[in-house]
């Protein structure tokens, strides 16, 4: 029970790696409240985790749903503990191909909506003097990928965020770090072919991609007293994949 008594935001929480955290971070004994943009999907997700799962509607490049959303937080639970930064889309192409919608889209919603959900979060946290912010990246964040410029630029500046926050917000008592999953089976990489997944399974030292759980056990023992050491890092869980 290593989040008992917690109360966790976690956005984009109704699906994919998001539930899988809320799973978890219910199983370790806190509360979460599901926050997702679709709402249908996000009720189900939180009706099926039980009574210590909330859903809140949620657009996360919207600031004043933000600010709302942490309040409503706030006023029914008393306190914010975790926030984990988990919203995010792909508009993938290639470079010459990318229109500028396809490279606003990911910026608003991995970059925009980070920030201004950490921002919320961090207002909130450094008034009750505690509490953790868990930004999701990418490996890809770190080193690049084919036809992934706009997806690549947000995950890169949220490694940037999560420096900078970690540094302002420390003497708050606010720990921010952030967790930078390799290839995952979700949702968002179905569109990939098969034989690219059996080429990355090939390439992994662990030979298989990750599962959202495997992600999410990262976020439990960073979002735990476990980590109260631990900010301001990247914790690359990709299963050995760009060594």
């Amino acid at each position: 029970m290593l989040l008992q008594n917690k109360t966790a935001l976690v956005t984009g929480a109704a699906s994919g790696i998001g539930r899988a955290t809320a799973e978890a971070f219910l199983r370790e004994g806190a509360t979460v409240v599901l926050a997702d943009v679709d709402a249908e999907a996000g009720r189900s997700a939180a009706d099926a985790l039980g009574e210590r799962a909330h859903f809140e509607r949620l657009d996360v490049t919207d600031a004043d749903a933000v600010e709302a959303a942490v309040s409503g937080v706030v006023a029914r639970h008393g306190r914010l503990d975790v926030l984990v930064n988990n919203a995010g889309i792909v508009r993938d192409a290639r470079l010459v191909k990318m229109t500028l919608d396809e490279w606003q889209a990911v910026l608003d919603v991995n970059l925009k909506g980070v920030f201004l959900c950490g921002q919320a979060a961090a207002r909130v946290m450094s008034e009750q003097g505690s509490g953790v912010i868990l930004n999701a990246s990418s490996v890809v964040g770190l080193y690049g990928n084919f036809g992934q410029s706009n997806y690549v630029a947000t995950k890169a500046g949220v490694i940037g965020m999560t420096k900078t926050w970690a540094r302002e917000l420390g003497r708050k008592g606010v720990r921010v770090n952030a967790v930078a999953p390799g290839f995952i089976g979700t949702e968002m990489v179905e569109a990939i072919p098969d034989k690219v997944i059996a080429m990355m399974e090939e390439k992994a030292p662990l030979g298989r991609i990750g599962r959202p759980e495997d992600i999410a056990e990262a976020y439990v023992f960073l979002a735990s007293d476990r980590a109260a050491f631990i900010t301001g890092a990247t914790l690359s869980v990709d299963g050995g994949l760009v060594l």
